[in-house]
């Protein structure tokens, strides 16, 4: 690993694009997503058989899968925006 830090405009703008589209709505899009799948998975709302399969198999699949990636995302946030500071408290742009 290179001893040399180096920060470009470019790079900084990435990081404030991925920050906005976390916090600009794909993180709220994950909670609908899992508000509309609780409400698929309830008996009173949907059976069937095609209910059956979606409430045992198919939305607690998804559901583990959105969790992780909501906690990866949050990670991801905090994470650039540590790095976002260390850029700017070393002078960078």
């Amino acid at each position: 690993m290179s001893g040399t830090v180096k920060s470009t405009e470019a790079a900084e703008n990435a990081i404030r694009a991925i920050q906005n589209i976390i916090n600009g709505g794909l993180t709220e899009q994950i909670n609908q997503l899992d508000n509309n799948g609780r409400i698929l998975s309830d008996p009173n709302n949907w059976d069937g058989p095609l209910a059956i399969t979606f409430r045992s198999t198919t939305w607690p699949e998804t559901k583990s899968a959105l969790d992780k990636a909501s906690q990866e995302l949050t990670e991801l946030s905090q994470q650039l925006e540590q790095i976002a500071r260390n850029i700017f408290s070393a002078g960078g742009r």
